[in-house]
């Protein structure tokens, strides 16, 4: 299982599955990260937490314990 936090700078992925309870995974869904939608992993920060990530055409930043629930291909 490879996960939106393990993915390299500059590359594109599809998100398969979202882990998580409720609340969290809500506020994932919100975002517009949800199953089958393509996400651009632009940059990370110098301590490694956020991640940039573009999804849907516009710019989201999102923490890594977040980034870890998401499930790529």
């Amino acid at each position: 299982m490879k996960t939106l936090k393990q993915t390299p700078i500059g590359q594109t992925v599809r998100v398969v599955k979202l882990h998580g309870e409720g609340a969290v995974k809500r506020r994932i869904m919100d975002m517009g990260i949800t199953k089958g939608v393509e996400v651009y992993v632009r940059k990370v920060a110098p301590l490694g937490d956020p991640i940039e990530v573009n999804v849907r055409g516009y710019e989201l930043s999102i923490r890594k314990a977040d980034a870890d629930m998401v499930e790529v291909e």
